[in-house]
C-alpha cells in the first residue's frame, strides 16, 4: 500500500496539467500513486496523461465524465485509490518540493490522524506576491494530534480540499465523499471536520494554488449558487444529527453564513433568483441558529439581522445590489467620434437580431480563412441567417459578388456589430465592440501555435512591445464564448495564452476542409490560375514574420535556389499576410502569390512546401506532401519570439540551415524520400488531429444552429482520410 494517493482532476486545465504532474513525480518522497482523472479517453488531457503512465508505473489514470463535475472526478479518484492517505490537487496547482516528505514526517510524529491540515500559497496568475491564507485560518493547535473539540474554530468550511491529507480508511469508514455541488469543498471540509476524531496541523506550505485569471468558477453568474444552500443545509442537518456541542456549532454556523452572505451580496453571482436565495437562506438561518450565536458587529452584523428577519428590500438597499442598467451601459467602451458613438449607443439599445451573423478575417483583410469557410458552410446549413463580412476599404473589391459586406468604420459596420447574434473572427474585434448578453462570439484562430502567443509573449520584449496592452488583449479575449482548435497541442497552448472562461471546440479548422474535399480538377484549375508551367515542380516558399525585422525579407536568393534545385523547379512565393498589399513581383521562375486571396488554393497547387517557422506547415501537412524546414536563424527566432516546442527536434521533414543545404535537399531527392515521409507522418499524427474535411459543418451545427455536442459529427480518424490528389498525379 503506498503512503499517499494524489488525485488530480484535469478538466479544463490541459495547458498546465503537466506542471502539476511533474511537481508530484519530482517529489523526494517516492512512496505514492498518482491518479489523474480525465474526462474520457478522448479528452484533451488523456493523451498527455497516457504518456506519463507509459513512463512511470506510479501514474494510474482514471476517467470521469465532465457532467459529474469536480466532485465526481474526485470521488472517482477516491474509489481507485489504494494509498493510506489521500491528497487532492487541482490540475493547474503544484506540490512544493519536499511536500510529501514533510507530510510523511509530520504523520510519523502525530500517528495515524484522520486528517492532517497543511498550509498553502495562492499564487497570482500574472504578477504579485503569493499569499498564505492558512497562516491565518489555521488557529493555534496542540503540538501533536488533537481532538477537533479542542479547536472549535477549525470547522473545515474555510479550507479547500487540497489543503489537507485524509486517511483513506477514515473517509471510507464514514462513507465521506464530495457532495455533488459547485460548493463541494464547503460540504466536504465541514463533514470531515464533524466526523474526525484525531487531527493535526502541518505549519508548512504544501500546495501552490494558481489563482486563475478567470477566477474561481464560483465567481461566475448563474443559478448554481443556490447549491451553496444545499451544502449549508446538509452540513447543519448532519451537525444536528450528531448532537454537535454548541461550542463547535457556533463557529461552524458563523463560517457557513459568512460564505452565504458573501454570495448574497456579490454583484455578479446571483443575476436572477436573488430574492429566492435570500428567502431560503433566511429560513435556514432561523432554523439552525445556535442559541449561543451572537452576530458580529458593524455592517456584517446588520446583514445577519436582516437575513434573520427576512428584510430583503432593506438588505438590497444596504448592499446596493440593484445597480441600474443605465450605469452599466455608461461604463461600456465606445468608438471614437461623437456621431459614431451616439449611433452605436442607439444600436446597442435595439434587440439583438437572432438571424444576423458577422464575420471578419485578419483584421479586415478580406474574405478568407476560417471565417470564410464557416460562412460558406452556413449558407448551406443555415440559410436563414443573414451574413455580413467586415473588410477594410481597400479590400472591398476582394469580396465575392454574392457576399454582403460592410466597410470597417462605416455606419453599417457599427450597426451590424451592435445587433448581430453571432460574431465570428480569426483574430479579434476592435476594443470598442461591446459583448452583449445573448450574443455568441466565436474565435476561430488562424494557425497552430509554434511561436508564443497571447500573454505568453509578455517575457519577450520585442514582441511584447508590438503586442501592446495585455490588459486590452485579455478584455478582448473575455468576449469569446468559443475558441476553435485543430489539435490538442493548440487546445493546451491557447488555454495558457488566452486564459478566460470560453469553451474550447476541438473541431478542426474549417479552412482546411478543402484539403480533403478538393478534386483533381480543382488542383489543375488552381495551377493554371497561378500560371504554373506544365510539368513543373511547384515549391511553395512561405516564410513567417520576424518581429525583429522592419519589413519583409526572404532571407533566401530564390532565383539561385531554382537554378541549383533543378531545372523543373518553380517557386511560389507567399509572404506573411502582414505584407500582402502592393506585392506583384513575379520574375522568371518565381511566382509571387502573396496577394492571392486563398492560401488554401496555393497549398493545393504546390508539390512541396518550404517554410521556416510559419504555421502554414501545420495546415499543409494535411495534404501529406513533402515539407522542408529552412531554419537559418532558429536560435535567434527562438530567443526573441519564444516557441512552444523545439521544431528542430520534431520537424515535419528535412531541416536545412543554409541555402546550399536547402538546394541539396532538392537535388538529391531527400525532400521526398523515406525519412521525410516518416517525419511527416509523426507530425501529422500530432498536429492534423481534428482536420478531416468536416470542421466547418461541426462549427455551424454547434455554434450557429445550437445543436448539442453529442449530435455533432465525430472526427474521422487520420488513417481513414484521403487528402486532395498530388499535383504530380494531376499532371499524369
Amino acid at each position: 500500500m503506498p503512503r499517499f494517493s494524489i488525485i488530480v482532476p484535469s478538466h479544463g486545465v490541459a495547458g498546465r496539467l503537466s506542471q502539476a504532474l511533474d511537481s508530484v513525480l519530482a517529489q523526494s518522497h517516492g512512496d505514492f500513486e498518482l491518479i489523474p482523472v480525465c474526462d474520457g479517453p478522448d479528452a484533451p488531457a488523456a493523451e498527455l496523461v497516457a504518456g506519463y503512465a507509459e513512463r512511470d508505473s506510479r501514474v494510474s489514470p482514471v476517467h470521469s465524465p465532465p457532467a459529474d463535475g469536480l466532485a465526481g472526478a474526485r470521488n472517482t479518484g477516491m474509489r481507485a485509490a489504494t494509498g493510506a492517505y489521500l491528497l487532492f490537487l487541482d490540475g493547474d496547482d503544484t506540490l512544493v518540493p519536499g511536500a510529501l516528505a514533510a507530510l510523511d514526517a509530520r504523520l510519523t510524529e502525530t500517528g495515524d490522524v484522520d486528517v492532517l491540515y497543511a498550509e498553502h500559497e495562492r499564487v497570482p496568475w500574472w504578477e504579485g506576491e503569493a499569499t498564505n491564507p492558512c497562516a491565518l485560518l489555521l488557529p493555534k493547535t496542540p503540538a501533536g494530534a488533537f481532538c477537533p473539540d479542542q479547536v472549535p474554530q477549525l470547522t473545515g468550511v474555510q479550507l479547500p480540499a487540497w489543503s489537507a491529507a485524509y486517511r483513506r480508511s477514515f473517509l471510507t469508514g464514514h462513507r465521506l465523499g464530495f457532495p455533488d455541488s459547485h460548493y463541494t469543498d464547503v460540504g466536504f471540509g465541514a463533514l470531515v471536520a464533524l466526523r474526525a476524531e484525531k487531527a493535526a496541523v502541518l505549519r508548512e506550505v504544501v500546495v501552490r494554488h494558481l489563482v486563475r485569471r478567470q477566477g474561481s468558477r464560483l465567481n461566475l453568474p448563474g443559478p448554481h449558487h443556490a447549491q451553496l444552500l444545499d451544502q449549508v443545509e446538509l452540513v447543519l442537518t448532519r451537525a444536528a444529527e450528531l448532537g454537535l456541542h454548541e461550542e463547535r456549532l457556533v463557529p461552524l454556523f458563523d463560517h457557513l453564513f459568512a460564505t452565504v452572505l458573501k454570495t448574497a451580496t456579490h454583484p455578479g453571482r446571483l443575476t436572477s433568483g436573488r430574492r429566492a436565495f435570500f428567502r431560503r437562506a433566511g429560513g435556514l438561518y432561523r432554523h439552525h441558529r445556535p442559541a449561543g450565536f451572537r452576530p458580529p458587529g458593524g455592517s456584517l452584523g446588520v446583514q445577519h439581522r436582516l437575513l434573520a428577519s427576512g428584510a430583503y428590500p432593506a438588505f438590497c438597499a444596504l448592499r446596493g445590489v440593484n445597480r441600474s442598467a443605465t450605469r452599466a451601459v455608461e461604463a461600456l467602451p465606445r468608438p471614437r467620434g461623437l456621431r459614431t458613438r451616439l449611433r452605436y449607443a442607439r444600436a446597442l439599445r435595439r434587440p439583438l437580431d437572432p438571424h444576423l451573423a458577422v464575420y471578419c478575417a485578419y483584421w479586415g483583410r478580406g474574405y478568407a480563412c476560417n471565417p470564410a469557410a464557416i460562412h460558406a458552410k452556413a449558407r448551406e446549413l443555415a440559410p436563414h441567417l443573414r451574413a455580413v463580412f467586415l473588410v477594410e476599404p481597400d479590400q472591398a473589391h476582394t469580396v465575392p459578388e454574392d457576399v454582403e459586406y460592410a466597410v470597417i468604420g462605416s455606419a453599417k459596420y457599427w450597426d451590424v456589430l451592435a445587433r448581430a447574434k453571432y460574431l465570428v473572427n480569426n483574430a479579434n474585434f476592435a476594443d470598442a465592440v461591446v459583448k452583449r448578453p445573448g450574443s455568441v462570439h466565436l474565435s476561430t484562430q488562424h494557425g497552430t501555435p509554434l511561436k508564443k502567443m497571447g500573454v505568453d509573449q509578455a517575457t519577450y520584449p520585442v514582441v511584447a512591445a508590438a503586442t501592446g496592452s495585455f490588459t486590452k488583449l485579455l478584455e478582448r479575449v473575455d468576449r469569446w464564448d468559443y475558441n476553435l482548435t485543430s489539435n490538442r497541442h493548440s487546445t493546451q497552448m491557447w488555454e495558457r495564452a488566452f486564459p478566460a472562461a470560453h469553451e474550447t471546440l476541438e473541431y478542426g479548422y474549417p479552412r482546411n476542409d478543402v484539403y480533403y474535399t478538393a478534386t483533381a480538377d480543382d488542383v489543375a484549375r488552381v495551377r493554371r490560375e497561378l500560371g504554373i508551367p506544365e510539368g513543373s515542380t511547384a515549391v511553395l516558399y512561405a516564410p513567417t514574420h520576424r518581429d525583429y525585422h522592419t519589413g519583409f525579407e526572404t532571407g533566401l536568393d530564390l532565383e539561385a535556389f531554382c537554378e541549383e534545385a533543378g531545372e523543373d523547379v518553380v517557386v511560389l512565393l507567399r509572404a506573411h499576410y502582414f505584407y500582402d498589399r502592393g506585392r506583384a513581383h513575379s520574375t522568371g521562375r518565381i511566382i509571387d502569390v502573396t496577394g492571392h486571396r486563398s492560401s488554401e488554393d496555393v497549398c493545393l497547387a504546390a508539390d512541396a512546401l518550404i517554410t521556416d517557422y510559419s504555421s502554414i506547415m501545420f495546415d499543409y501537412a494535411n495534404l501529406d506532401r513533402p515539407i522542408v524546414v529552412y531554419a537559418d536563424d532558429w536560435d535567434v527566432y527562438r530567443e526573441t519570439r519564444g516557441v512552444y516546442f523545439d521544431l528542430m527536434e520534431h520537424p515535419p521533414g528535412p531541416v536545412a540551415r543554409t541555402p546550399q543545404e536547402l538546394a541539396g535537399v532538392f537535388r538529391d531527392g531527400s525532400w521526398a524520400g523515406a525519412e521525410s515521409a516518416a517525419a511527416r507522418a509523426a507530425f501529422r499524427e500530432r498536429f492534423c488531429e481534428f482536420d478531416d474535411g468536416r470542421a466547418a459543418e461541426r462549427v455551424v451545427r454547434r455554434v450557429l444552429l445550437g445543436e448539442p455536442p453529442e449530435a455533432i459529427p465525430p472526427v474521422i480518424p487520420l488513417a481513414e482520410r484521403t487528402p486532395a490528389p498530388l499535383p504530380a498525379l494531376v499532371r499524369n
